[in-house]
């Protein structure tokens, strides 16, 4: 009688009702962990195609990921990530970024070439990436980006892949104008250097 009371009460336990256990909406931190991988720990990317995250603004950032989404901005793989947030997420996302600091790391620069494109940005960039690029308001942070990252984005605006602004497209066909499109390395080397 013993062998069958323990059976029956191992079945009644099986089929009885389990509490779930839920752990509620994920931290802005742990959505930010699935970023790290590419734009590194805390948004400061350590790839050289991929750009520093951290201190973007967080409308510039909402914009961004908002743009891939809806598929209206040139990538590899983050139209498809970003189509994996929910726009809630994706605010959040976008406040932890911003509160982050942002590490630069060295870059081999040409001084030369980034003198010229030092006085190039004055010229024609100043006005709306503020502080030689380190302002995250509005335009995003260029300076201490990658160098090719901001190469392959220049890429991208120029070939149509990447809306911009018509503030911008004008400055760009200005200074190509000008100076012609070798310029626009200088002002690359010019943000590259910034640290």
């Amino acid at each position: 009688m013993h062998r069958k009371t323990c059976c029956l009460t191992l079945a009644l336990v099986a089929l009885a009702p389990t509490p779930v256990l839920s752990a509620g909406e994920p931290t802005a931190e742990m959505l930010a962990y699935g970023c790290a991988g590419c734009h590194g720990t805390d948004g400061s990317s350590v790839g050289p195609a991929t750009p520093s995250i951290a201190g973007t603004d967080a409308t510039v950032f909402a914009e961004a990921m908002a743009a891939f989404k809806r598929g209206e901005r040139a990538s590899t793989i983050m139209g498809r990530i970003a189509k994996g947030y929910s726009d809630d997420e994706i605010e959040a996302m976008s406040r932890f970024f911003a509160a982050q600091k942002l590490e630069r790391y060295p870059q081999r620069t040409d001084a030369a070439r980034v003198a010229d494109g030092r006085k190039l940005h004055e010229t024609y960039c100043e006005q709306c990436h503020h502080d030689g690029g380190r302002d995250p308001k509005g335009a995003g942070i260029l300076a201490g980006q990658w160098l090719p990252y901001l190469q392959i984005a220049m890429d991208q605006f120029l070939d149509g892949q990447r809306p911009y602004e018509e503030k911008m497209k004008t400055k760009v066909d200005a200074l190509v104008k000008e100076h012609g499109k070798g310029a626009l390395g200088d002002v690359i080397q010019y943000y590259g250097s910034q640290r």
